[in-house]
């Protein structure tokens, strides 16, 4: 039986929330809709039921409700669908899983033989395909109450940010030794047809040109074509039209600096600096620390008894670390980080990804600037990114240069940290070709007041300004679909929607830009999306990609990108 609150199995963990619940923006429209078709079909009967999900609607619900509002709403326990579950033949049970093989497959094994359950109410989070869908006809009809495609295939991580749950997406895009890639973006593209679908949207759709890659060309064709599909025909029976909206799409190569980048601000830190894994952030030894401070000396020993008494005071403790002190205890270990190696790093780095010092004069000899990183002794991955930096400022290095960094870092065996980014079309070799990749200008930002350490703006952060001010080039930023002419971001979309949006939710009456990262978004391309949705007040910015990146995750997913498969084999035992 599992809860949808994390379990801490015997260790201090704190699941860390950098945004607001489910009170606005994507979780509390998720939500809603989940409200309005399971749970709308639950109450209609007042029988206590029981939910069943599979991993990622798990995640799903855990995003967007607690254990307690599916109480409210008539569910009493929620279950694992691929663990053991004991019948419970008096209760009605309701499924929401992905449409996939194994899936209907764990369903049908609770029916087949002998019927764990009263009855089932199967919701699936996409589009069934027909066999899996004959499948279950064939084995359940009789105990199948509902079945219904709601169309969430996606996460609503935080109020303006969504991800497709996917970290293996990269490798698939990416890597040239993928046999998946067109497959990973088909199901991208469903993914994003359902996101679409939740916000009610169908948005023109654009994307980046790129002279050496068309996976977001492709993308966006899919994008386009399955929302028409989608769209064809609406509940009364007509075609929809284009709603106040744009989807923009881009590969990861349009911004490289940005995920590599040391950001200060606390969201990015704690995930770069501290070692959060899956959103829990392990404080044992300074619990036991604290719990120690609060005893008499015991001179470094300490009794059975006393151990057991040190065990008694556990909870109190980590209930108070988990509502009281999570926050301000991370803040202090991200400061220690930031002070003991960070900071020295920050100045470097940030003269490299902009191109001049805090005075504003031009950096001229980026080497200077690289080497005494280089001679410090910084962690290998952080003198990897500080290369990175210097060879993205050039627009790629010579051969002999990039031979003598490797060496310098001491990756000789691991060189693909670095070389691996030409597979995302970022030039790492520089090229004296006339098409080779030319850097995109950047927005003048100089009467911006900013932070000597955090003087770099992501790239994202342009183009959201320049799509709701209608300054894309079109060359650039080919129309796969046409938004209506009225569009233009600012949600003065035409003379007949005089009033305002009544809250952050209503954006009925104007316009919403969504824009999709293939190959991962990082923190500080999502706190762009609030940053200027503030700023305009009046489009709301919408930011999404397959997963989350950390810069430890990314370099590791680059290095990895030339690694072949593993191979399967067989034995065969020779008989005598």
């Amino acid at each position: 039986m599992t809860h949808l609150a994390r379990a801490s199995s015997g260790k201090t963990e704190t699941r860390v929330k950098m945004a607001a619940g489910a009170e606005h923006g994507l979780k509390k429209i998720v939500w809603q809709k989940i409200r309005d078709t399971i749970i709308a079909d639950c109450r209609k009967s007042e029988v206590w039921k029981i939910m069943i999900l599979d991993s990622f609607t798990t995640q799903l619900l855990s995003l967007c409700c607690k254990m307690s509002d599916l109480m409210a709403e008539g569910i009493t326990i929620v279950e694992d669908l691929f663990k053991s579950r004991e019948p419970v033949l008096e209760m009605k049970a309701v499924y929401f899983m992905s449409p996939t093989a194994k899936c209907v497959d764990a369903f049908i094994n609770d029916f087949k033989l002998k019927p764990k359950y009263k009855a089932a109410y199967v919701y699936f989070t996409d589009y069934c395909p027909d066999d899996l869908f004959s499948k279950m006809k064939v084995f359940c009809a009789k105990h199948i109450k509902v079945c219904k495609e709601i169309n969430m295939s996606f996460l609503p991580l935080e109020a303006q940010v969504f991800t497709c749950g996917n970290p293996g997406t990269f490798r698939s895009i990416y890597s040239p030794q993928s046999s998946d890639r067109g497959q990973t973006l088909e199901t991208l593209a469903d993914q994003l047809v359902t996101l679409c679908a939740t916000l009610d949207e169908y948005p023109g759709v654009r994307y980046k040109k790129d002279s050496t890659l068309d996976y977001a060309k492709i993308l966006a064709e899919l994008v386009d074509n399955k929302l028409a599909r989608h769209y064809e025909l609406d509940d009364n029976g007509k075609k929809k039209e284009k709603t106040q909206a744009q989807l923009i799409i881009v590969d990861r190569a349009f911004d490289s600096v940005s995920p590599i980048l040391h950001e200060l601000t606390y969201q990015a830190m704690a995930y770069d600096l501290i070692p959060i894994k899956n959103d829990a952030y392990k404080q044992i030894p300074k619990l036991v620390k604290e719990i120690s401070a609060n005893k008499k000396p015991t001179d470094g020993k300490i009794s059975i008894g006393g151990l057991k008494q040190l065990m008694k005071q556990m909870p109190v403790f980590r209930k108070q670390v988990a509502e009281k002190t999570v926050h301000l205890t991370l803040a202090e270990d991200c400061m220690n980080k930031f002070q003991s190696s960070v900071e020295k790093l920050c100045k470097a780095e940030q003269d490299l990804a902009v191109g001049s010092d805090v005075e504003g004069q031009k950096v001229k000899d980026p080497m200077r600037t690289l080497l005494p990183v280089l001679l410090n002794p910084h962690s290998t991955h952080d003198k990897i990114r500080a290369v990175l930096l210097y060879i993205f400022g050039l627009n790629g290095t010579t051969e002999e240069n990039l031979t003598k960094l490797i060496q310098h870092v001491k990756i000789e065996g691991e060189s693909e940290y670095i070389t691996n980014w030409k597979e995302l079309g970022v030039p790492i070799i520089s090229s004296s070709s006339f098409f080779s990749s030319r850097k995109p200008s950047r927005r003048d930002r100089s009467q911006e007041e900013r932070y000597n350490l955090s003087r770099w703006v992501p790239v994202i952060k342009d183009l959201m300004e320049d799509a709701i001010e209608n300054k894309l080039d079109t060359r650039d930023w080919p129309y796969q679909s046409e938004c209506p002419s009225a569009w233009n971001g600012s949600r003065a979309v035409s003379a007949r929607q005089k009033h305002k949006p009544s809250s952050q939710d209503d954006h009925r009456t104007g316009s919403r830009l969504i824009v999709f990262i293939l190959g991962g978004v990082c923190h500080s391309e999502m706190r762009c999306a609030y940053e200027v949705t503030q700023a305009n007040k009046s489009c709301e910015v919408i930011i999404g990609s397959s997963h989350i990146l950390t810069p430890t995750s990314l370099l590791e997913g680059i290095r990895d990108l030339s690694k072949k498969p593993m191979d399967t084999f067989t034995i065969v035992e020779e008989t005598a």
